[in-house]
């Protein structure tokens, strides 16, 4: 029984070390590419024979076709900070208020919910499309990032399901004492129930950061032709079309690993969090 353990064990390492590597052969491709210093898309061996920041400094630069990396940066940022303030807000709101409060419309309004939450966003994009245009709002310059906001935050409050889970675990106690004490709906939520849930408000706000800084279809469909209005994901795609490619191929892989940064630091920021416990809040 040992013997037969040990060799399961030991089959069970060898393939996760297999997918490990699996999984992080990818990132150090895009890693050792963006350091290259022979230009090219067309090469026979990873690791390069030359080593450059170049790529990394030149994609500050506005090169060839006008290709403004800095200016596709500030726009992803300013919208996904927009959007992820607007949308973690929505999802709170709307969680707070499917936990706590209840009236007449509240479950056929949780299944209309669950139900819409089955299909993919980008099935609206036609609707979407032509709602915007009637308001002028497509390839409007500045304009089209402020859509692009609505667009990313006015369903946000759809996806409470989970948010609503973790309401569902404050004690229901603690709000009525605060009620005894004279405080109003909206003093327990932003006094009370918030910070009891900063795990699900951290990752509410994580998720809803991600999405706009790394969403194609309908920063494509909304933003159109003007360059200077991209966001990251259109810039990176740009420099991959074929007259661009053999200019900017190792700096599109510069570019990946910069837009990762930030992701990063807000993991790195805010998974302190993903380990407070409830119980111990309420203790105090």
């Amino acid at each position: 029984m040992k013997t037969r353990k040990f060799l399961v064990n030991s089959l069970a390492h060898v393939v996760l070390a297999v997918l490990s590597v699996i999984w992080v052969l990818p990132i150090c491709f895009a890693l050792l590419t963006s350091f290259r210093g022979e230009s090219g898309s067309a090469k026979t061996y990873i690791i390069p024979r030359q080593f450059t920041f170049d790529n990394y400094t030149n994609l500050f630069k506005v090169g060839v076709g006008g290709l403004n990396y800095a200016r596709w940066f500030s726009n992803t940022f300013i919208v996904a900070i927009f959007s992820c303030l607007l949308s973690a807000f929505f999802i709170l709101s709307v969680a707070y208020s499917m936990s706590r409060l209840r009236f007449r419309t509240r479950k056929p309004f949780m299944n209309v919910a669950l139900i819409l939450g089955m299909f993919p966003g980008f099935m609206s994009m036609i609707a979407v499309y032509y709602i915007l245009k009637g308001f002028g709002f497509l390839e409007s310059g500045a304009t089209s990032l402020f859509a692009l906001v609505l667009v990313y935050s006015g369903g946000a409050g759809l996806g409470f399901y989970i948010t609503k889970g973790f309401f569902d675990t404050v004690p229901k106690a603690l709000d009525e004492a605060a009620y005894l004490d004279g405080c109003t709906k909206w003093q327990v939520f932003t006094k009370i129930t918030l910070p009891l849930s900063k795990p699900i408000a951290v990752y509410t706000l994580i998720t809803s950061f991600m999405a706009p800084w790394t969403d194609y279809i309908f920063a494509k469909v909304i933003l159109g032709q003007n360059r200077d209005y991209y966001t990251i994901a259109i810039g990176l795609w740009t420099m991959l079309e074929k007259e661009f490619l053999e200019t900017y191929y190792t700096q599109f892989f510069a570019g990946c690993v910069l837009i990762s940064i930030p992701i990063a630091i807000l993991f790195l920021l805010t998974q302190k969090f993903y380990t407070d416990s409830m119980s111990g809040a309420v203790k105090g």
